[in-house]
């Protein structure tokens, strides 16, 4: 008997020939995430992963919160791995029970919002038999180890439909106990899909458009545009405190201060008031580029949303993606304000992203800006500019933070 840890992945079932790549990334993953909470094994069994900690105080619950955090992962459950003997199954889910029905009174006692509580749990069994050996098909199990939870706890009912609560049991070379699901964000392990290079700024969006890509299986890197003394140190320090909550979801994400005050002074005095935004854009999207390719990564990645402000209409965004010949990501494209919001609060990003520090996108902003730029007229525009000498000293004196959680 002992207790581990059993993950259950999603769609990395429906890869096909290339599921070992993916399911190989993603234990690598959980390793690495659970690096520094004692030696484990990870053990893959039937679509199924095991954490089995050599050490008696593992702290199940710091791994689990990491775990949730690992991008592949749909769910996690805190189970205790028993031999498959019937005896043994009733013995040990009896107490399991008994303590979960005892868990859910005491906490319904205490929840100010029920006025009269009930001493009756209801609950029901499910049953998968992955071992075919075993005697039983899953039905019986179901049937009898409900029975005999029912005779032995006064507290509990069945009901099938809505119980308060399920006790799950899973036969396979051993068999599993349990009656929590943990839910993940699923996705795909990072490192299974390239590397994207992510304009971070200090903004709501940038933050969940990474946190969306690295879902997708895609390492990140990040880049930030530093326009001092126009923008403090303390919103350099929010955009490292956002990499950092990235880094919990990333493992390491490489951040690039990139130094942009000449470049926006040298676009704000030669270039036409209302294409500021836009030029500013294409030379951010140029030195991203060169970044990127330098780190080989595939795509650069924003936090644009069609139509939220002038640089992010159909026509600026073609104007943007001509001046770069990586693929752009835009995974908030479709969202509005609030779905955007949705997922910072969720990643928690939100309440970094809101302090009232600006970012060099608010510095030198046009009071009537071209919604409908052409690419023409706007490399007219930049004709004046010494754009190469610009980017090579910007990247040159660019400040690396290796950023983790």
């Amino acid at each position: 008997m002992k207790k581990v840890i059993l993950v259950r992945y999603g769609e990395i079932i429906l890869k096909g020939l290339n599921r070992p790549i993916f399911e190989d990334r993603l234990m690598t993953n959980i390793r690495k995430s659970l690096a520094g909470l004692g030696k484990v094994d990870v053990i893959r069994s039937q679509a199924r992963i095991f954490i089995e900690p050599h050490d008696e105080d593992f702290d199940f619950d710091k791994a689990v919160e990491k775990l949730i955090k690992v991008f592949g992962i749909v769910s996690v459950s805190i189970v205790l791995k028993i031999d498959s003997d019937f005896e043994q199954i009733k013995m040990q889910s009896l107490i399991m029970a008994q303590k979960h029905v005892e868990y859910l009174l005491r906490t319904t006692k205490q929840s100010p919002k029920c006025q009269e509580q009930s001493e009756i749990i209801s609950f029901k069994v499910e049953a998968k038999r992955g071992d075919k050996s075993f005697p039983m098909q899953s039905p019986q199990i179901c049937a009898e180890l409900g029975g005999y939870l029912l005779e032995n706890i006064p507290s509990l009912r069945v009901d099938v439909h809505k119980p308060d609560f399920i006790f799950f049991v899973e036969v396979r070379e051993n068999t599993y106990i349990y009656c929590d699901i943990i839910p993940s964000n699923g996705g795909l392990p990072i490192g299974s899909n390239g590397k994207g290079v992510l304009l971070l700024s200090g903004g709501i969006d940038s933050p969940a458009a990474g946190w969306m890509m690295a879902k997708r299986g895609m390492s990140i890197e990040a880049v930030h545009f530093y326009s001092y003394p126009y923008t403090s140190e303390r919103a350099k320090d929010k955009v490292i405190s956002l990499a950092k909550i990235l880094a919990k979801y990333c493992y390491r994400i490489k951040l690039h201060i990139v130094p942009f005050t000449e470049i926006q002074l040298e676009i704000n005095d030669k270039c036409p008031e209302e294409l500021l935004t836009i030029i500013m854009r294409r030379v951010m999207m140029k030195i991203a580029e060169r970044i990127a390719l330098k780190s080989e990564a595939q795509a650069l990645i924003t936090g644009e949303s069609l139509g939220q402000v002038a640089s992010q209409t159909p026509q600026a965004l073609a104007v943007t993606n001509a001046v770069v010949s990586l693929p752009v990501f835009r995974p908030l494209i479709g969202m509005d304000k609030n779905e955007v919001i949705e997922i910072a609060r969720k990643i928690g990003t939100y309440e970094t992203s809101i302090l009232p520090y600006e970012d060099c996108c608010t510095v030198f902003v046009a009071k009537h800006p071209k919604t409908k730029p052409t690419l023409s007229e706007t490399e007219k525009s930049e004709e004046g500019l010494h754009i190469e000498e610009m980017i090579e000293k910007a990247i040159n004196d660019t400040e690396i933070i290796i950023v983790t959680e």
